[in-house]
């Protein structure tokens, strides 16, 4: 399997996450925003996996490295929020 394809599952993650997180904190102040930055983290890297600029970014070392950190960054603020 292609390295690309594990980000592209980490985007699943943040997207179904986020939506999760819209449904189980109805009320809540500044939900909108939160589920925003953790749906469209998702959606950015998601879109990242299927362009040809978008691989070849992930493909280097230092874009693997920030998205890598940005993913994980998301993943924890949406399990810790």
């Amino acid at each position: 399997m292609e390295r690309v394809n594990y980000l592209r599952y980490v985007a699943y993650a943040l997207l179904a996450i986020g939506l999760i997180n819209l449904r189980y904190q109805s009320g809540e102040s500044n939900l909108a925003t939160r589920t925003l930055i953790i749906v469209g983290t998702g959606a950015i890297i998601f879109s990242l996996t299927f362009f040809e600029p978008g691989k070849k970014f992930i493909s280097s070392k230092v874009g693997k490295t920030i998205t890598w950190i940005i993913a994980i960054t998301a993943m924890l603020f949406a399990i810790l929020n």
